[in-house]
């Protein structure tokens, strides 16, 4: 009997907000900031601003796995929120720079193997 390929569905297609407020008051405050923002960057996340970053996952398992990520690199001290979003939430949003409207990142191509 053929397996059935679950079907894409905006409301299973993840993004995920970090946000967060760090500490950055001594050398080592900033260096462990630095290196917050980098690994976001390395697992894939943009930067919306400057303290908000955001990531597309094609399902709520991936959007768990980066969670779990996130969360292992944490540092020890500051405020970190994590917000998850479906794609169709998404599409909804509405981003300004000054009085411009941009177009929002679009959910990338999806590839799927059976």
């Amino acid at each position: 009997m053929a397996r059935q390929r679950p079907e894409l569905s905006g409301y299973r297609i993840m993004w995920l907000y970090v946000m967060f407020d760090l500490p950055v008051g001594t050398r080592t405050e900033r260096r462990q900031a630095a290196k917050f923002r980098q690994f976001l960057l390395d697992e894939g996340f943009e930067m919306a601003q400057f303290s908000i970053y955001l990531r597309f996952a094609p399902s709520k398992e991936a959007a768990e796995t980066y969670v779990g990520r996130v969360r292992g690199s944490l540092p020890p001290k500051g405020k970190v929120h994590i917000v998850e979003i479906t794609d169709r939430q998404y599409a909804n949003a509405r981003i300004f720079t000054g009085r411009k409207r941009e177009r929002r990142s679009e959910s990338p191509d999806q590839l799927v193997l059976f």
